[in-house]
């Protein structure tokens, strides 16, 4: 059996990922294509309850590390329970964020360091990588405008400010120039237009 592609979907708050997930998701159902969609943090029972812990605007006392270990320990969940075995049974696997999200937002924007997250990514995913990430790219002014427009509340990540996603975007670029399997995409153009060049990517590797 031929093993499953795993798809990634990454960029700051506000980039669209969820309407590129929504149209690829319904492109794979149109062809017949078993797919698995999860969330990160979250996907399984514990990860939903680490999520929870995660974004929750009460928790403002929590420190950079514990942050990152929480993150990773969710991971190591989601990989263990979900992602792997789709994988191996030959499905499609697409994650709303993975790993790049720890590299943008705990290793550079909250400087604990880009080693020590690759190292730790590395662990929690048993050495496991996307096959294609998707990096939806767009300016933080236009990424807030976006998600002020549909009036969502601001969860304890979006809390921290402007500043701070303009470090998780610049932390999401350097990933890139890091990595092969990340394609940046032009987040500032219609969702069509966006997608045409997702599903050409997509469709070329499956």
């Amino acid at each position: 059996m031929d093993r499953g592609l795993f798809i990634t979907f990454e960029g700051i708050d506000g980039c669209g990922k969820s309407t590129q997930i929504g149209l690829l998701t319904a492109c794979l159902e149109d062809i017949g294509k078993p797919f698995l969609l999860v969330r990160e943090p979250g996907g399984t029972v514990i990860g939903e309850k680490i999520r929870s812990i995660l974004l929750d605007k009460e928790n403002n006392e929590m420190s950079p590390e514990a942050e990152l270990l929480l993150f990773e320990a969710a991971r190591a969940q989601i990989v263990a329970e979900k992602i792997r075995p789709a994988i191996e049974a030959g499905t499609t696997v697409i994650c709303d964020r993975f790993y790049d999200s720890t590299f943008a937002y705990q290793g550079v924007a909250r400087s604990l360091g880009e080693d020590l997250v690759v190292t730790l990514n590395d662990i929690a995913t048993s050495g496991l990588a996307p096959d294609i990430t998707f990096l939806l790219d767009l300016s933080v002014e236009d990424a807030y405008a976006r998600r002020k427009g549909r009036g969502e509340a601001d969860d304890r990540m979006e809390l921290l400010g402007l500043e701070f996603q303009r470090n998780v975007r610049n932390g999401y670029l350097k990933a890139a120039d890091s990595f092969d399997r990340i394609v940046v995409v032009d987040a500032g153009r219609t969702p069509e237009e966006i997608f045409a060049d997702i599903k050409k990517t997509v469709e070329e590797r499956l």
